[in-house]
């Protein structure tokens, strides 16, 4: 007989995933360290992939075990064509208010010396280390973490409690604090907040992988390019009105349309 998913187990499956996700990483990357001949960079990007990936291995270990519906528990069903373009006008609006929310947060408290050393680590010095920072940031962390937070955890609360908003808060905290980044916590939360509502109203994990997965790109664009020169983006140190009317608006549209989806 089937035993009964509980929220401890659940949780306990989380923790035993991310766990994994980070020995594997830090094996990665000690071998690297130790390697003298190869670029560092190379390998901490490596170690990102690597454990990024293993963070789904406990994970499936356990859904096969049990002879689980994989599809069915991670929330994997396609979605039409007109709900990934109002995830794509979502995405755009919340990641340049996102951007003028840092901005002013950046005025009133500086981000601490270790933000500056994090960005300064995880600067592609070639097009190879870009093209692995991107795989590991836009690609392997958003679909291991929607999967394991959205997909699998999200789900499992929302039957257990009977109430999703709850279910979204809580998995939204976890899902913030396993970041381990104060000085980015609102926004972290904010983003699962948001994350969570689209896998509960889609009944699907791709629009909060899409969301993720665009808002990880713009992230690296946004520390990488250029774009305190950009006169059309920025005005006095800030995202131009344009640019924050044009965010409000994608925003309305697409929360409208993701909401008369028909239950």
């Amino acid at each position: 007989m089937k035993k009964i998913l509980t929220t401890n187990l659940a949780f306990g499956i989380v923790i035993a995933s991310l766990f994994s996700a980070f020995f594997a990483g830090a094996l990665v990357l000690a071998i690297g360290l130790s390697n003298s001949e190869e670029p560092q960079q190379t390998y901490t990007f490596i170690s990102f992939i690597i454990g990024q990936g293993f963070m789904l291995v406990p994970l499936l270990w356990f859904l096969r075990s049990r002879k689980e519906p994989i599809m069915k528990r991670l929330r994997i069903k396609l979605v039409g064509s007109d709900l990934l373009v109002s995830t794509v006008y979502l995405s755009l609006g919340i990641i340049i208010l996102s951007d003028e929310l840092d901005r002013i947060i950046h005025a009133f408290l500086p981000p601490p010396e270790y933000i500056l050393d994090l960005n300064g680590i995880l600067q592609p010095e070639s097009i190879a280390g870009f093209i692995l920072l991107f795989i590991a940031v836009a690609v392997i962390a958003p679909l291991g973490e929607e999967l394991l937070f959205r997909g699998f955890l999200q789900q499992i609360l929302e039957k257990h409690w009977k109430d999703v908003t709850r279910a979204i808060l809580v998995t939204s905290l976890f899902f913030a604090m396993i970041h381990m980044n104060p000085y980015w916590f609102v926004q972290i939360y904010i983003l699962g907040i948001v994350l969570g509502f689209l896998a509960w109203k889609t009944g699907s994990v791709i629009p909060p992988l899409i969301l993720h997965s665009i808002n990880n790109t713009m992230a690296m664009v946004f520390s990488f390019g250029d774009i305190e020169k950009n006169e059309i983006y920025i005005f006095h140190g800030h995202v131009a009105p344009w640019f924050i009317i044009f965010a409000i608006y994608a925003i309305f549209k697409g929360f409208k349309n993701i909401n008369d989806i028909k239950e």
